[in-house]
C-alpha cells in the first residue's frame, strides 16, 4: 500500500492505494453527465511518461479546490483544462488537477512531483 504525501509539507494527499488498472464504463451517456470515476477506488496508475498518478476522485482527501476561479471552471463538474486545479489543504501546494465535468474523463491526475511516496516513509517508521 502507497500514501501520497506533498512534496512541501509532508501532509498525506490519498489514503493508503495500490497500483491497478482503469476501468472502462458505459458509453458516453447523453446530455450533460458525469461518466463513472476512471479508476477503482482505491488505486492508482501512472500515465505513460511517470509525470501524472490517475486516481479515484475520492482517493485525494487532502486535497481543496484552488483558490483561483478560473482553474475550477466548467459546466457539470471541473473541465481540468486551465492548469492545476486541487491544492494540498494544508500549504496550499499545488498537486493535482480533478477533471470531473460531462465532457472528460473522470479522474483526479496527482503531479509526481507535487508528491512523494509514503511507502518509503512509512518504512522507515
Amino acid at each position: 500500500m502507497t500514501v501520497f504525501r506533498c512534496t512541501n509539507c509532508q501532509k498525506p494527499m490519498t489514503g493508503e492505494v495500490v497500483s491497478g488498472e482503469p476501468v472502462r464504463g458505459p458509453e458516453r451517456p447523453p446530455g450533460h453527465e458525469v461518466v463513472p470515476p476512471r479508476m477503482p477506488l482505491g488505486t492508482f496508475k501512472t500515465n505513460f511518461d511517470g509525470s501524472l498518478l490517475i486516481l479515484h476522485p475520492d482517493d485525494v482527501p487532502g486535497t481543496v479546490l484552488h483558490t483561483d476561479p478560473r482553474r475550477v471552471s466548467g459546466c457539470c463538474g471541473l473541465a481540468g483544462q486551465d492548469g492545476p486545479n486541487l491544492v494540498c489543504g494544508r500549504c496550499g501546494a499545488e498537486v493535482a488537477t480533478k477533471e470531473s465535468d460531462c465532457w472528460t474523463d473522470n479522474l483526479v491526475a496527482l503531479m509526481t512531483a507535487a508528491v512523494t511516496d509514503g511507502r518509503a516513509t512509512d518504512a522507515a517508521v
